[in-house]
């Protein structure tokens, strides 16, 4: 699932193209669009911002007309070199062309055209806890605050992928975050102090941060995806054991021996 550094990494990159410009070109390939209408709904309208809140991706054109994405398990952004094949594509829901340059969305369940207004008061965002990658200031009362609302017996690997209480956290940052803060991820969050808690966020935040700015998630990885690997911070005998956790049943890696 893209994460909050990727989806701030590719707002990057869509703004970058698209900002300041009238599209040339706007299209729909996929069959739920047909009546919609989107090209001449948006046919001469600038693109006033592209922004990214937790894991959600926002196309702002004159007008207050918003553009609400969220790609959810497996869709994916991509601005590339025009191209026909893009278009072509079964899973491509959505082209916006620039001069020869292409912003595509492909295999993202949830993309609509709605007013600002409207987006503004809609629950998907107001519900948001803090956005870990958002260059502001990460406000951390309200985390907490969030935090402790939550069912003290729930594990800290389940609390921190809910995006009502930190938004932008996916399966990928929770493992890591809770390995470089020493914490199980199965410890309820009950038992978890305030300094603790803080300590994820801490590790992650400038992380995931770098992340949004160069689109290199891949080289943060200590532990994920490495089951039966030695623990790389207390070594042997210890190994990274692997274990589906949640209500999506995501799998969780942790060291049994250093994360406590």
């Amino acid at each position: 699932m893209p994460e909050g550094d990727t989806i701030h990494y590719a707002a990057r990159r869509i703004s970058a193209v698209l900002t300041g410009h009238v599209p040339d070109e706007i299209l729909t390939p996929h069959p739920r669009f047909a009546r919609d209408n989107w090209r001449e709904r948006l046919a001469g309208r600038r693109v006033t911002a592209v922004d990214a809140v937790g894991k959600h991706l926002l196309i702002r054109f004159e007008g207050g007309l918003v553009i609400h994405s969220h790609l959810r398990m497996h869709g994916r952004w991509r601005v590339v070199p025009a191209d026909e094949r893009w278009r072509r594509s079964r899973g491509t829901w959505l082209v916006i062309r620039r001069e020869k340059t292409e912003v595509v969305q492909s295999g993202g369940p949830v993309l609509e055209l709605t007013t600002a207004a409207r987006f503004r008061l809609d629950p998907r965002l107001t519900l948001l806890g803090p956005d870990i990658v958002a260059q502001d200031h990460f406000d951390e009362e309200h985390f907490l605050h969030l935090l402790r609302g939550d069912d003290r017996t729930r594990p800290v690997g389940e609390a921190l992928l809910d995006q009502h209480t930190v938004a932008g956290i996916g399966n990928f940052w929770k493992v890591e975050g809770c390995f470089l803060a020493g914490l199980d991820p199965w410890r309820p969050i009950g038992k978890l102090t305030d300094e603790e808690a803080l300590a994820i966020i801490a590790a992650l935040r400038p992380r995931m941060q770098a992340s949004a700015r160069d689109g290199h998630q891949s080289r943060f990885t200590t532990i994920y995806g490495k089951s039966g690997s030695l623990c790389p911070r207390c070594g042997p005998p210890a190994r990274i054991l692997a274990r589906h956790q949640g209500d999506d049943n995501r799998i969780t890696y942790w060291c049994p021996s250093c994360q406590l």
